[in-house]
């Protein structure tokens, strides 16, 4: 037995499809800046040594608050 689901969006979803994408593209950026804001904090040998450019964090922002 085949199941298939789809977790595309189409312009014709429903109301409450829509708002709950939104929800979660708007929690998902919250997250990312919060992380960034750790992120932030750590000096530049450590950044560099996980990968990351702290330029390029400030670039996308950042928040120190979880709500």
């Amino acid at each position: 037995m085949v199941t298939s689901t789809s977790t595309t969006t189409r312009a014709s979803g429903s109301f409450v499809r829509r708002t709950l994408d939104r929800m979660i593209e708007a929690r998902s950026a919250q997250a990312r800046r919060y992380v960034n804001g750790y992120l932030l904090s750590l000096d530049d040998a450590t950044l560099a040594a996980h990968g990351y450019d702290r330029k390029e964090l400030e670039r996308e922002g950042s928040s120190s608050m979880v709500f």
